[in-house]
């Protein structure tokens, strides 16, 4: 009990010590104690820090640099283009649901690609790109091009694919563009290909199948779907539009011809040519690294 009570002592003793910064005249002088056994009493009655001040950080604005008029209704411009791309897409999506002609969902999806290509146009002309821009189109192409998209050629197909296979197509598609998305917006840019075929590319090939009515087996459209998802995510080069319309003019010549005679033929004809040009390119690339 008594050393109990002389241990007690010691622990009120440090601790009125530490809370006084200025010895006392009037008070008596406190005995010493053992260092060891401060760290007991430490351990047993710890001191409790000082309360740390938090400051509340600053929110980001959507819009950096110079905040005028000016660049605002910009800024809202392109913020418009890319709402109403997310908002076709909805459209699309809706009338697929309801019953009503694929076409109507597909001239959609093609509606969604031109506001989609003007947002990027619009914000590099006028100089209002910012990070909130690019989560927005990533967000709004992924409603697009990864949902509405697999949505509307489900609505296409479903008289002529099992249910189960299709279900298993379209799902593959919204999940290859969400990889495809996610991919692009960590991925340092190249100006001269992409990465795997875009989603903006694969959304235009099914819209235009649809609206062409390619009239291939169902089976076979659903290849064709499943093939266009594992490109999306594919490490393929493939060629920028941009890239493609600075080739020869005599090599449009017989696409253009083709087209005259029968659309459907030559728009799966190139289609399959373009999605070739990927793996080719990617071959010739390393054997000339190897070289």
């Amino acid at each position: 009990m008594r050393q109990g009570g002389s241990f007690a002592r010691q622990v009120l003793l440090v601790r009125v010590g530490r809370r006084s910064a200025a010895p006392v005249m009037d008070t008596p002088t406190l005995p010493e104690v053992d260092p060891r056994r401060i760290a007991e009493i430490e351990a047993i009655a710890p001191v409790s820090p000082a309360p740390v001040e938090t400051t509340t950080p600053a929110p980001i604005p959507l819009l950096p640099g110079e905040r005028t008029t000016a660049r605002r209704i910009k800024f809202g411009l392109v913020q418009a283009c890319t709402l109403s791309s997310l908002l076709l897409g909805m459209t699309a999506i809706m009338l697929a649901v309801s019953g009503q002609d694929p076409r109507l969902g597909a001239a959609c999806l093609l509606a969604c690609i031109t506001f989609d290509g003007l947002d990027g146009a619009l914000a590099r002309k006028f100089g209002v790109a910012s990070p909130f821009g690019v989560q927005m189109d990533s967000l709004g192409d992924m409603t697009s091009f990864g949902i509405a998209a697999p949505v509307v050629v489900y609505s296409a197909l479903r008289s002529e694919v099992r249910p189960g296979v299709l279900i298993g197509v379209c799902a593959l598609v919204a999940a290859c563009a969400a990889i495809r998305l996610a991919r692009f917006n960590v991925s340092p840019k190249d100006g001269r290909f992409f990465c795997g075929v875009p989603t903006t590319m694969a959304a235009a090939v099914l819209a235009l199948s649809i609206l062409l009515g390619l009239g291939l087996p169902g089976v076979v459209m659903a290849g064709g779907v499943a093939l266009i998802a594992i490109a999306m995510v594919s490490s393929f080069p493939y060629a920028k539009l941009v890239k493609v319309f600075r080739l020869p003019p005599w090599l449009f010549i017989l696409p253009l011809f083709g087209a005259l005679l029968n659309p459907r033929m030559t728009f799966g004809l190139v289609v399959l040519a373009y999605l070739l040009s990927g793996p080719l390119l990617w071959a010739y690339q390393r054997r000339t690294a190897r070289a």
